[in-house]
């Protein structure tokens, strides 16, 4: 069987429509997870929705509408918006699904011997679902550490996880295990949490004051906290616990990716793992925490009115020239700054100049000088040595979970492509006659933009396929098979079928 690799963005809450972070961690999801298809691995990535708790019944109150009308309906513009952005999950979970309530209530009764029933008061931040321990909180500002948004201290009777015996194991485990937590900042940021004593995790809600949420099997006054609920997910998406799916992409995958946001680690790197360590079962390979898209050097809030909303940007600039910017102009894991000016810059240096440039004019020499088929010759030994440094600096980056830098050694070969164009000049070599040396660069240009549509998939599927297509190919490039397919070569005689310029410049 093929290897696995299981892959997970954070469950996107739907408390409001989406924006251009989550379609950040999700286009980064779904550049991964194609490259590992190419190389022949069995992927699951894993995407969805959080549909319950206090906040979401308090926006469908707002809007005179129950909550599941309001979960249905808010959820269907994340749908939509994978679709728009080409992401290739493999599952779109709702933790309004039938299927993950009964598995986070089947983790309830598990975890039942080690819960604690109590009346515990706590600070609590309802934007954020998240309590905070009465010393974690200034008392006089009574603001969120994590948004700065007030928060209120409440006291209520819970089911409570003790999270305070796991810490010493938790912070030795991350301790020995250096990429269990990246980047090194957010490593950093959880050991030191692990300094201070950590409060329990209440798992519960009062039916009465949250009535919206997966019902406690063993306390019919209780409601199961959201971000529980919520984490659960990444098992219940493999039908724990007696699935071979949660064998084959968990425990031999050695666990999953997960891909998180900064603002969530305390939930994805407390609280998940000793919430996994209770339950008997093993930690995930890695979170890695990435940045947040600033605005004006602002973090983007409906506050504050700054929201970019991913629709409207792909419907402006095209969809591969979005996914392109978000993967290329800030290295993953940094904070960086949305601006329709970095992006038009993004469009015309790399996409238009560059690869664009290169595309359709390799095509339109061949339309012109070749009678629109692939001219006969032989791949340039130095131009398939860079493809392949190519591919290994493609794999590398993506490895390390650094796109920019995939996507730089991609560069890398189409630079050097458009420079040969220069020194070669195919355009005198006409001019002289020469009209054998002319048709062996031109195989040689073709056979490069092949090997460049392959790399290029996983990032700009779109823009790659069209290349496939252009250069004549019928086959399905999704199914090309990486570094197999590198080693072959463009057949001699195929007829192309230019099209316009893949990325015309803008103004």
């Amino acid at each position: 069987m093929a290897k696995p690799f299981y892959l997970t963005t954070p469950l996107y809450y739907v408390n409001a429509k989406p924006h251009i972070g989550h379609a950040y961690t999700t286009v980064v999801a779904d550049t991964l997870a194609r490259a590992h298809r190419q190389r022949g691995e069995r992927v699951f990535l894993l995407t969805g929705t959080d549909e319950h708790g206090e906040k979401i019944s308090q926006a469908a109150q707002e809007q005179g509408i129950s909550a599941k009308e309001f979960v249905d309906r808010n959820s269907d513009t994340f749908h939509s918006l994978w679709k728009l952005l080409n992401i290739s999950y493999d599952k779109f979970i709702r933790t309004s699904d039938p299927a993950h309530q009964v598995v986070v209530q089947k983790v309830l009764e598990k975890l039942k011997p080690q819960l604690e029933l109590g009346s515990y008061k706590f600070w609590y931040c309802v934007p954020c679902e998240t309590s905070f321990g009465l010393s974690e909180v200034e008392a006089a500002k009574a603001l969120c550490p994590q948004c700065q948004r007030p928060v209120s201290q409440v006291e209520e009777e819970d089911y409570f996880l003790p999270l305070e015996k796991h810490r010493a194991w938790l912070k030795e485990t991350i301790q020995k295990n250096p990429n269990f937590i990246r980047p090194e900042s957010r490593r950093n940021e959880v050991l030191g949490m692990l300094t201070n004593e950590l409060p329990a995790l209440c798992v519960t809600r009062p039916k009465e004051r949250v009535p919206w949420g997966i019902p406690v099997p063993f306390s019919p006054n209780h409601t199961t906290y959201v971000w529980f609920d919520a984490l659960i997910n990444y098992i219940s998406a493999l039908e724990w616990p007696d699935n071979e799916k949660f064998h084959h992409y968990w425990e031999e995958s050695g666990g999953p990716l997960h891909l998180v946001g900064k603002d969530i680690i305390r939930h994805h790197c407390l609280y998940w793992p000793i919430i996994l360590h209770a339950l008997g079962l093993p930690l995930p390979k890695m979170v890695f925490a990435h940045g947040w898209w600033l605005v004006k050097g602002e973090k983007m809030s409906k506050s504050k009115g700054n929201i970019v909303d991913p629709q409207a940007v792909v419907e402006a600039y095209g969809l591969d020239a979005v996914r392109y910017f978000m993967l290329r102009d800030v290295p993953f894991g940094d904070d960086g700054i949305f601006s329709e000016e970095a992006l038009i810059k993004r469009i015309n240096s790399d996409l238009a100049n560059d690869l664009g440039n290169l595309v359709y004019r390799t095509l339109t020499m061949i339309e012109k000088h070749a009678g629109g088929k692939i001219p006969a010759g032989k791949p340039d030994s130095g131009l398939v040595e860079l493809a392949a440094q190519a591919e290994a600096g493609v794999w590398s980056g993506l490895s390390n979970l650094a796109p920019g830098d995939a996507l730089k050694s991609l560069w890398e070969l189409i630079t050097r492509a458009n420079k040969l164009v220069e020194e070669r000049a195919p355009w005198t070599l006409a001019k002289e006659g020469k009209r054998q040396e002319l048709e062996s660069f031109l195989y040689q240009l073709a056979d490069t933009v092949r090997a460049i549509a392959l790399l290029l998939w996983p990032f700009l599927p779109g823009t790659a396929e069209s290349t496939w297509k252009q250069l004549g190919f019928t086959t399905d490039l999704g199914t090309q098979h990486l570094p197999a397919a590198l080693k072959e070569h463009i057949p001699p005689g195929q007829a192309i079928s230019k099209g316009a310029p893949l990325f015309p410049r803008l103004q």
